[in-house]
């Protein structure tokens, strides 16, 4: 599949309808929507409040970057990987800090969530790190077609 792209006036590449895989697209919008998700889970569950605002913060920040990147797809920009890996990391850190924070909350003697909240950021986490890494794999490793950079 052939990618031809044009200039627009801030000098950003962008791509026509044929460049992005409309899957990249969806796949943005889901990863945003489970951030979303894990913001809002704490209302549902009981947390200490340190989890809560991880919960609210990084799950806030996912929802952000995630259709900020959908965003981008569907006015055709290309991609950005920079953002869907910092997206792949921070879902990460929502897979693991239900566990980082319980040695922290345990010396309070409470319990850093409850076992539904634990397991939904665990679920969540994976699924978005998996997702978000993908997109910007694929992304960057398309072969990008044109005239290279420098030459007419």
């Amino acid at each position: 599949m052939s990618e031809s792209t044009t200039n627009d006036p801030t000098g950003e590449p962008r791509t026509r309808a044929q460049g992005e895989p409309e899957g990249q697209k969806w796949l943005s919008g889901i990863v945003s929507l489970i951030g979303l998700w894990i913001a809002i889970t704490p209302a549902f569950y009981t947390a200490a409040t340190s989890m809560t605002w991880n919960n609210v913060l990084i799950g806030g920040a996912i929802f952000l970057l995630a259709g900020y990147n959908y965003y981008r797809i569907t006015n055709g920009y290309r991609t950005s990987t920079g953002v869907m890996s910092l997206v792949a990391l921070l879902a990460l850190w929502t897979l693991v800090a239900p566990f980082a924070f319980a040695g922290q909350v345990a010396t309070e003697g409470l319990a850093v969530a409850s076992q539904a909240l634990v397991w939904n950021n665990v679920a969540g986490g994976l699924i978005m790190a998996v997702l978000a890494a993908y997109i910007a794999y694929a992304a960057g490793t398309a072969v990008r077609t044109g005239t290279a950079a420098g030459t007419k």
